[in-house]
């Protein structure tokens, strides 16, 4: 059936690969027409928001270099505040070695001073009470000493001048053989 119309058509007037002329002006005002709308109303709306586009991309790239840039800054000013404040710290521990170290030497040099003081009292009171004890001792050695003599001699013996000078150079010749053994 279909070679029967082909036939057909080719016997005719007609022929199938040259276009009807009224159908290629209509097609082509058809085509001027929408290539008119196209160029006048969708063609700048499409160019502007390429332009908005490009102006958003190229802001933002703008944007983006200055924040950028400005973290760099406050990245260096970190940085730079960061080595003050290790810089202060260092010097802080530093005075407060040094403040510690000063305290210790005022506090020994104190310790040494009061211990040299409290030395110094005792063997003070050490030497009064050595002195106390001697002339007490010399009073009570004597005081026996008559006490023992007037019983080996059966006699009273109470003159106390003559028996304290007699007690006395005992004591005496006592701490001179004392002395001279010592050397």
């Amino acid at each position: 059936m279909i070679s029967a119309t082909l036939i057909q058509a080719a016997e005719g007037d007609a022929n199938p690969l040259v276009p009807n002329l009224w159908e290629a002006l209509v097609a082509l005002i058809g085509f001027a027409v929408l290539f008119f709308v196209v160029i006048k109303w969708i063609w700048p709306a499409f160019e502007k928001a390429y332009q908005n586009r490009v102006e958003a991309i190229e802001g933002g790239l703008e944007q983006a270099e200055e924040a950028k840039a400005e973290a760099e800054a406050l990245k260096a000013e970190y940085e730079q505040n960061l080595a003050d404040a290790r810089a202060e710290a260092s010097r802080m521990r530093e005075e407060a070695r040094a403040e510690g170290a000063q305290i210790v030497a005022e506090h020994k040099e104190k310790a040494a001073a009061e211990a040299a003081r409290i030395t110094e009292q005792a063997q003070q009171q050490i030497a009064a009470e050595r002195s106390a004890a001697a002339a007490s001792l010399r009073a009570d050695v004597g005081s026996l000493a008559t006490q023992l003599a007037s019983r080996i001699v059966g006699e009273a013996l109470e003159d106390d001048a003559r028996s304290q000078r007699v007690v006395d150079r005992f004591l005496e010749d006592l701490d001179a053989e004392q002395a001279g053994a010592a050397q």
